[in-house]
């Protein structure tokens, strides 16, 4: 049967790879296993709708919409001026801006799409007029929204929790410490990066100037920095479930944006829930194929068997985390976050176990790999949006983007894998 499981698998990949619509692209897998395997693709379809009726689903929408209303209402806008009151004078400041923006962003919504929509049209520029070059601008700003699938909430971590039976807080924490050294880590390599770019900087302000410009601006940015501490604070307090802050977030963020921003009229309020419910729709409609094809793969008990064929071949640890490293990010460059994670979390945790590693370090590593799924082609959602609102040729954005991959990223991934206190110190701080 695991034969057949990765014809499944190859045609999923093949149609994905050709560009064929999404519902086909899973309609075929499904054929294949429908038509070879032993299971009915009735009572298959009758078990994907009835999990979608489950209420932790639902901070996905939310946490979705919050994100566009956010990108509309001005937030993003004074986030940045607040930070850039701190870095501005700097050399390499306005990079360091980019990702420590992205990062809160992506404490805020919950999606990897948000930073780049919300900051890149307001920051590309900037950072063009301050001397970076444009694709480099962009590579930076598109890479640093993949911080928003780490920082919690996490949109892909709701659905790793609900697809492993893994708490999802747990799962929130375990990409906390990843993300913020990824964050970090594309702050140092943008300051190394910057000595070789003719800079524009802001005049060196004294104490008091400082002073005063970060109280102005943090009075101004404070109603957008109430939001994460609302959010997190709730989760981690265990005063709001996930799906409770979710729908906080956006009715925190329609007042916000209407009445103190003033970024938000009734026109872009509508665009925004018309973004979010096309969205929505093509995330559930992927959530609800790939899980019945996960199912069926459960069913026919393809994970043992890909354990037993694995472990024939080494049960060295080293080894099979390098492999598993390396599936992951092959899977990540050709279907996105949340499909690999249905697809190949079960099918993969049995033998996560069977080598020591628990399901929420597991999180960890497959959220920091799926992420990078976002920026690397051919799938790079996240770096093709990022090229159409930063106006340039992906041709010419894929250089940087790559550089940041590998001496700002790849590093995390192998820490992630073989450093458990990384993903592990904070849920076992809160006793997970």
């Amino acid at each position: 049967m695991i034969e057949i499981a990765l014809l499944a698998i190859a045609i999923l990949v093949i149609t994905l790879t050709l560009g064929v619509p999404l519902p086909y692209c899973f309609g075929a897998a499904l054929m294949i296993m429908y038509f070879i395997g032993d299971v009915t693709m009735k009572g298959m379809m009758l078990w994907g709708v009835q999990q979608l009726g489950n209420p932790i689903l639902l901070a996905i929408p939310l946490f979705v919409l919050a994100g566009t209303i956010m990108a509309e209402s001005g937030i993003a806008a004074s986030l940045l001026r607040f930070v850039n009151a701190f870095v501005g004078h700097i050399r390499g400041g306005l990079g360091v801006v980019a990702a420590v923006s992205c990062a809160v962003i992506g404490a805020i919504s919950g999606s990897g799409l948000t930073g780049i929509a919300a900051i890149g049209p307001i920051l590309i520029p900037e950072m063009e007029k301050r001397g970076y070059p444009r694709e480099y601008a962009t590579a930076l700003i598109a890479n640093s929204s993949i911080l928003g699938l780490l920082i919690p909430p996490s949109v892909t971590m709701i659905v790793y929790g609900w697809v492993t039976d893994t708490s999802i807080l747990a799962c929130f924490l375990a990409t906390l410490g990843p993300g913020l050294l990824i964050m970090f880590s594309f702050s140092v390599v943008n300051l190394w990066m910057s000595r070789k770019f003719n800079l524009v900087l802001d005049d060196k302000p004294t104490f008091s100037e400082l002073t005063t410009e970060v109280t102005k601006r943090g009075i101004h940015a404070f109603p957008a920095l109430l939001m994460p501490i609302i959010i997190l604070g709730g989760i981690y307090g265990g005063i709001m479930t996930p799906t409770e802050a979710a729908a906080v977030a956006v009715i925190y963020s329609v007042p916000v944006g209407f009445l103190i921003y003033k970024g938000l009229r009734l026109s872009n309020f509508l665009d925004a829930g018309k973004e979010a419910a096309t969205a929505v729709g093509a995330i559930m409609f992927m959530i609800l194929f790939s899980m019945i094809l996960s199912q069926m793969f459960v069913y026919e008990s393809v994970p043992q068997q890909i354990v037993s064929s694995i472990f024939a071949i080494t049960e060295n640890k080293i080894v099979l985390l390098i492999f598993i490293n390396i599936l992951l990010f092959l899977v990540g460059m050709v279907v996105n976050d949340i499909t690999a994670i249905i697809l190949i979390a079960p099918l993969l945790l049995p033998l996560m176990t069977a080598i020591g590693i628990t399901p929420v370090q597991f999180a960890a590593i497959m959220g920091v790999n799926t992420a990078m799924g976002g920026v690397t082609p051919p799938y790079a959602s996240i770096l093709y949006l990022g090229a159409r609102i930063g106006k340039v040729k992906v041709t010419k954005v894929i250089p940087p983007a790559m550089f940041l991959i590998v001496t700002g990223y790849l590093p995390v991934v192998f820490l992630t894998s073989f450093w458990p206190d990384l993903s592990l110190f904070l849920p076992r701080l809160f006793g997970y």
